[in-house]
């Protein structure tokens, strides 16, 4: 069956004055000319997207969108009409977003996360910014400290509204020191708690061994890029670590403690040296 806002493998059937003829004896779709590679022949596999043409008719592309059915994106307006706005989506005929999907007017050039999903009527590709009731549960495997990816939908007073892993929905909150996401930011995140509710609070910083690692190798990198020596130690101010790492001093101090403990690093009076080709390695199992 043709799923149409779907990528397809598709066999090339025959040729017509306008294409290819691509799918099987039951159903079938038009490859327009242009979009042919070049060689194709008859029982050729070809990966297609499915949409539909000004008529609502199904219609193949060897072109890919920026996003496909069942799927969220932050997309940027074109134009708007009265009938909704249009949202480039990466091809040649703009995804239409309806007023009614609408969770306010959107104008042209403004960026707008929605999820897309094929209209019952038309059986057209269309978006709405209305993204919360697609939200699925959180996974039963999903554990504090993981990482994952981001994708801000909303801004609030606490934080910011977010879709985890292009699959469910939780909140990131505001931190001290950090600028504030726009709409459409896709950040890693990582899991601070699950509630008894199910909902998820994230933060934009690991915590436990996570954080443990990511200052390790924060750290390990700016001393690499640096020639193997900075200047900074226990005693520098903690303006100074966060300016020069982006990191807080108590990450900073155990960041310099993980490293020392490896033998990576040689600690001076207000600095800090890699040890010959020290820290090329991960750190060993069971390091905290």
């Amino acid at each position: 069956m043709l799923e149409i806002g779907k990528t397809a493998s598709l066999e090339v059937l025959r040729e017509v004055p306008m294409g290819l003829m691509l799918g099987s004896a039951d159903q079938e779709v038009l490859l327009p000319t242009r979009y042919v590679p070049e060689g194709t022949s008859l029982g050729d596999v070809v990966e297609v997207f499915l949409y539909t043409d000004s008529e609502d008719r199904p219609i193949a592309t060897t072109e890919q969108p920026l996003v496909r059915a069942d799927e969220f994106a932050c997309l940027r307006v074109v134009s708007v009409s009265p009938v909704g706005a249009f949202l480039d989506w990466g091809l040649p005929k703009d995804l239409l977003l309806p007023f009614r999907l609408q969770l306010q007017r959107v104008r042209p050039e403004q960026r707008v996360v929605v999820r897309v999903f094929c209209d019952r009527v038309s059986g057209r590709p269309v978006a709405t910014a209305k993204v919360e009731r697609f939200l699925e549960e959180p996974p039963g495997d999903l554990r504090e400290g993981q990482a994952v990816e981001l994708l801000v939908y909303e801004e609030t007073d606490m934080g910011c509204k977010v879709i985890v892993d292009g699959r469910f929905g939780g909140l990131l909150y505001h931190e001290p020191g950090r600028g504030r996401l726009e709409v459409g930011s896709s950040p890693t995140g990582y899991v601070q708690r699950i509630r008894a509710d199910g909902k998820v609070d994230l933060s934009l910083t690991p915590s436990g061994k996570a954080a443990m690692d990511a200052a390790r190798e924060t750290l390990l990198a700016a001393l690499r890029s640096a020639g193997g020596r900075l200047e900074l130690s226990d005693s520098s101010e903690p303006e100074v670590i966060r300016r020069t790492l982006g990191l807080s001093k108590k990450a900073f101090k155990r960041a310099v403690g993980a490293l020392y403990r490896e033998r990576c690093i040689r600690l001076g009076d207000s600095s800090i040296e890699l040890v010959g080709r020290a820290g090329d390695s991960p750190p060993p199992k069971g390091d905290a």
